[in-house]
């Protein structure tokens, strides 16, 4: 993937397909960022990211309360982590530091969050158009 991408998706299961393409350009040790308000559509996204990498997409849910979850099934672990109830100096002690350097992919939502938080990443920006509309910005990987 090279340049940003900008995309209009008008329902969740459109949120979620602009995920699984992204999961093609995704290898073990990527960091996906997710920003967004609530109910724009982040883990809708990411439940498309897990079914491009292999892994089930009906277990995919806000990971609210527990903070990170992680999916198998494909070739690679999906970690999906959840910062909204944090605060940055909560974050620092989460250990999300060692957790991107393990060899499975991350994504994080409310990447806002994080202070500390690498440039060497994709971001995902959701952001609601109207009712069921998401704009959504992907700028990939500085090296990509």
């Amino acid at each position: 993937m090279s340049g940003s991408q900008h995309l209009i998706t008008r329902s969740e299961e459109e949120t979620s397909a602009a995920g699984e393409r992204l999961a093609s350009s995704l290898r073990a040790g990527d960091v996906v960022l997710l920003f967004g308000e609530l109910g724009a559509g982040k883990t809708a996204f990411v439940r498309g990211l897990a079914r491009g990498l292999g892994a089930p997409p009906g277990e995919v849910s806000s990971p609210t309360f527990t903070l990170i979850q992680q999916y198998t099934g494909g070739p690679v672990t999906l970690y999906h982590v959840d910062l909204y109830r944090l605060e940055p100096v909560e974050v620092e002690d989460l250990g999300l530091d060692e957790l991107i350097t393990q060899s499975g992919i991350v994504a994080i939502e409310w990447a806002d969050r994080w202070p500390a938080r690498p440039d060497d990443v994709f971001e995902v920006r959701l952001e609601q158009e109207g009712h069921d509309s998401r704009r959504i910005t992907i700028r990939p990987r500085l090296d990509a």
